[in-house]
C-alpha cells in the first residue's frame, strides 16, 4: 500500500464557504470604499443570500466591519492583527528588512520584497522607502499581477512556459506604455540568464523598475527582492549597479 502526499496549498476537496470568504475578502481588500451585499455578490457570482451570511460571521469575527447608516462593508482591523502576526514572525521579512533599507538609502529607491500568493498576484511582504516623492505608491499588502513589470518577467523566466501560454498571458497585462511581445520575450530570456530584470517605463511611465528572484524551494511560493526609481533620476551605470546590488542580496537570501 502506498501512501499519497496532498500538497497542502492544493485541498483533495476546498470547503465552499472558507473559499467564498477568501474571496470576499479579497475583494474587499481591492476596494477603496465600502460596498453593499448586492455589489458584492454579483462582482463575486454569489447568492446575495449566501454572500450575506458569509459577511455577518466576517462582521462577528472583526474581520469586516459593517456601517448601519449605508448598509456596506469593508475590511477590519482584524485582518491588520493577522497581517501584523505573520509579518512579525516571518523569517522572510526579517532577513529581508535590512537589505531592503540598505539599498533604499544607497540609491534613494523604494526597495520591495515580494512574494507571489496562489492567485497569481505579487504580494508586497516588506518595504523600505524612498525620500524621494515617486509617482507609484506602495505598501505592506499591495498586490500587483504576477506577470507585470520587472518581477514578472523573472517570474516568467522561473516558469518555463512555452511561446503560446506566454502570449496568452500577455495579452492580459495591463501597462502604461506595453512593450512589444517579441520584446518581453527577450527580456524574459535576459532574465532568466542575468538572475534579474528591468522594466524601464512600461508598467509606469517615468519609473524604472528592477527585480531579482529569490531561488526557492520547489513548491515554495516565488519571491524577488524589487528596486522602485525615477527613470531619470538613474543612469545606465547606476541601474546595473542596482541590479548587481539586488541579485546579491536575491542570492544571499535563497531558501
Amino acid at each position: 500500500m502506498t501512501e499519497t502526499t496532498i500538497h497542502p496549498a492544493v485541498p483533495a476537496r476546498p470547503v465552499t464557504a472558507v473559499s467564498r470568504a477568501a474571496r470576499i475578502l479579497r475583494y474587499l481588500g481591492r476596494s477603496q470604499v465600502p460596498l453593499g451585499v448586492n455589489r458584492i455578490a454579483r462582482d463575486l457570482d454569489l447568492i446575495p443570500s449566501t454572500a450575506l451570511h458569509i459577511l455577518r460571521t466576517l462582521a462577528y469575527e472583526d474581520l469586516v466591519v459593517f456601517e448601519p447608516n449605508t448598509k456596506r462593508y469593508s475590511l477590519g482591523v482584524g485582518v491588520l492583527g493577522i497581517a501584523r502576526n505573520m509579518l512579525g514572525g516571518s523569517g522572510f521579512v526579517q532577513s529581508v528588512q535590512g537589505h531592503l533599507e540598505s539599498i533604499a538609502a544607497a540609491f534613494n529607491v523604494t526597495a520591495v520584497a515580494v512574494e507571489l500568493d496562489n492567485h497569481e498576484h505579487m504580494v508586497v511582504a516588506a518595504l523600505a522607502r524612498s525620500r524621494l516623492d515617486l509617482s507609484i505608491h506602495v505598501n505592506i499588502g499591495s498586490q500587483f499581477p504576477a506577470l507585470i513589470s520587472a518581477t514578472g518577467r523573472c517570474v516568467a523566466a522561473q516558469r518555463g512556459w512555452n511561446r503560446a501560454e506566454l502570449a496568452r498571458r500577455f495579452k492580459g497585462l495591463r501597462w502604461q506604455n506595453p512593450p512589444a511581445f517579441e520584446t518581453w520575450l527577450d527580456e524574459i530570456e535576459a532574465a532568466r540568464l542575468d538572475g534579474y530584470a528591468i522594466d524601464d517605463g512600461n508598467y509606469i511611465r517615468g519609473i524604472v523598475i528592477l527585480a531579482a528572484p529569490i531561488a526557492q524551494t520547489p513548491g515554495l511560493p516565488s519571491r524577488a527582492v524589487v528596486a522602485v526609481g525615477l527613470a531619470a533620476q538613474l543612469d545606465i551605470e547606476q541601474r546595473r549597479e542596482l541590479a548587481q546590488r539586488l541579485r546579491h542580496v536575491a542570492d544571499s537570501l535563497a531558501d
